[in-house]
């Protein structure tokens, strides 16, 4: 194995929690910050299908938040939210934090592979957050670069072609059974890692995928399962 590519939000950063912080900070206590979050993630995948099945030209993913949020300051009830503001709730996306195991299992896997995203988010946004996070990518491959979202088979194929690998070679880390499952229908093997708390108290994911290669619970167990020191 050569490369390990990694989904971002929900596997290896808390969008939930992140945006919810953001949210409350920006439109203040009226608003319920964390139902304002799980309201726009509820809109991300509808949105991106548009792009996928050419209903619209092809739009980053911080154009297609923007675009969700117009619509979610009216349904919360703050549709005369400025310009300034509105820019800066789309940039809380770029700030995430990282899950707790994420910064030490990376830096520990990138000790024994290539590890790199394969997100949807856009590159400005994945690097803006690998920054903030401390997140020791060797690369950022992203959705923008293909011209296409996941799950689009051009995505995952693109990353093993990128990183010079056979598919095969390819580990896809995801908290997300779909995205491995259209990873493996294009030959890349795949890791579940179980994040029970993406989507706070009403969430409920799977607690493994039994199709993938591996499942763990944390980064760090990923890395020790890999052999890395």
């Amino acid at each position: 194995m050569k490369a390990l590519v990694f989904d971002v939000f929900g596997t290896v950063v808390d969008w939930r929690s992140g945006v919810a912080r953001d949210v409350a900070r920006l439109l203040g206590p009226d608003v319920d910050a964390a139902a304002f979050a799980d309201a726009w993630r509820g809109r991300y995948t509808p949105s991106m299908d548009r792009v996928r099945r050419g209903e619209r030209p092809w739009a980053s993913l911080d154009t297609l938040h923007r675009e969700s949020l117009d619509g979610l300051l009216v349904e919360f009830g703050r549709p005369g939210t400025d310009e300034g503001t509105r820019r800066e709730l789309v940039l809380a996306w770029h700030r995430l934090d990282p899950w707790p195991d994420s910064v030490a299992g990376l830096a520990r896997l990138r000790e024994r592979f290539v590890i790199a995203t394969l997100s949807n988010g856009n590159v400005s946004l994945l690097v803006d957050m690998a920054r903030r996070a401390g997140l020791p990518w060797d690369t950022v491959l992203s959705a923008e670069l293909f011209g296409h979202y996941k799950p689009d088979a051009e995505v995952y194929t693109g990353a093993a072609t990128l990183l010079g690998a056979a598919p095969d070679d390819v580990l896809m880390v995801a908290a997300h059974v779909d995205d491995l499952a259209a990873a493996r229908a294009c030959g890349l093997r795949t890791a579940y890692v179980h994040r029970p708390d993406e989507k706070g108290p009403a969430g409920s994911p799977p607690v493994t995928d039994p199709a993938a290669d591996l499942s763990v619970d944390s980064l760090v167990a990923l890395a020790e399962h890999l052999g890395c020191p």
